[in-house]
């Protein structure tokens, strides 16, 4: 499934998109990425990223690297990265836009 068939992110699903492009991580990791990144602003629950994992798995937007007991380690696949990249081009011509009018 494509990204244009499943439409725009949500800001969840951006923000643990976006904890991947610098190194694999585990759910705990994840969680704490967000919130340092959203500054609190974004709160992942443990339903929430895990069925994000789920569907992101597949969708093959992100691939399982390793598993310690219930530690689950993942990473962002090449199809993963476009669907960040093209979900960060939609918001920014979204921002751009409102700039535009504000003017």
């Amino acid at each position: 499934m494509g990204s244009k068939e499943r439409g725009p992110l949500t800001e969840p699903m951006f923000y643990v998109l976006m904890s991947f492009l610098k190194r694999d991580m585990c759910g705990t990791e994840i969680t704490e990425f967000v919130e340092r990144k959203t500054r609190g602003r974004v709160r992942l629950g443990p339903g929430t990223l895990y069925t994000l994992l789920a569907k992101f798995q597949e969708e093959k937007l992100i691939e399982e690297t390793q598993v310690e007991g219930r530690k689950r380690t993942y990473r962002l696949t090449d199809k993963g990265r476009a669907a960040y990249r093209e979900e960060l081009e939609r918001l920014r011509a979204c921002v751009a836009d409102g700039e535009e009018e504000e003017e």
